[in-house]
């Protein structure tokens, strides 16, 4: 599946992000014209709730031949999964494309931002719990009056980034006030955004530290590894010595981030 950066358009397939006018006076192709330095999100990972686009931050450098006129041209980084960026490959892409600036008569430092959609609409297709993961990273140049692919000039393998479906993770523990030496009961839940539904919705089978911090103390410390069931629970007990807070962490995955729920105080008698 493509995603919202290909339209069919006029009997040609362009590029949403990236196209204009074909009326305006440009070279046809745009060769010579290559990526460096592509680095999206600051290099991290793209991490998208069940609803709520995400837009983030790219930079990227453009080299191009000292005769073609940087402003007959419209460049942006993509996304991309398959083993190279063409049309057939899906894709992610900006709204709008790049904004440049000549350094010297060939080099252009250029910006951009790329909008993820977990919701999709009529103009774009939204994100699917499938597509969670490594994405690799491209990019586009597209003359101003180009007619079709033939026209584009496409580069793959430029890097990888990873898009994440959003975690929570909670945490209560039971009963409070306790008695020295009496069983604490430690329950909680990971969850995720699922794209598909809308919502959050359980992970499961997923190993969960759970950590406690004393009173007093600044650093957690590991006090056993718990899985979550079915719905993404937790619950695990332990036996009550002195105040302090309880916690679970996730180290996360390629497709899920790491997550910590905030820590449950235990006043212990």
């Amino acid at each position: 599946m493509r995603i919202r950066a290909l339209v069919v358009a006029t009997g040609a397939v362009a590029l949403s992000a990236l196209a204009v006018p074909a009326a305006q006076a440009a070279p046809t192709t745009a060769p010579g014209v290559t990526f460096s330095q592509v680095k999206i999100n600051a290099g991290k990972a793209v991490v998208v709730g069940p609803t709520a686009k995400v837009t983030v931050n790219a930079t990227y450098t453009v080299t191009k031949p000292a005769n073609l006129n940087a402003a007959s041209i419209d460049t942006g980084p993509l996304l991309y999964r398959g083993t190279q960026l063409n049309a057939q490959a899906d894709i992610i892409g900006g709204d709008d494309p790049g904004v440049c600036s000549a350094v010297s008569t060939t080099v252009l430092h250029c910006t951009a931002k790329i909008q993820f959609r977990p919701v999709g609409s009529d103009e774009y297709e939204g994100l699917a719990n499938t597509q969670a993961g490594a994405w690799k990273v491209g990019a586009l140049a597209v003359p101003r009056n180009a007619t079709g692919l033939g026209d584009f000039t496409w580069q793959s393998n430029l890097g990888a980034i990873n898009v994440q479906r959003q975690a929570k993770l909670t945490v209560n523990a039971a009963p409070e006030p306790v008695k020295k030496g009496k069983t604490l009961t430690v329950t909680g839940a990971l969850t995720r955004a699922n794209w598909d539904t809308h919502k959050y919705a359980g992970y499961s089978a997923q190993s969960v530290q759970l950590q406690f911090r004393k009173s007093g103390s600044s650093a957690y410390s590991t006090v056993k590894t718990v899985k979550t069931g079915s719905t993404g629970a937790l619950k695990t007990t332990v036996t009550a010595s002195v105040d302090g807070y309880y916690r679970f962490v996730f180290a996360g995955t390629s497709t899920t981030p790491a997550v910590s729920a905030a820590g449950d105080f235990v006043d212990v008698r």
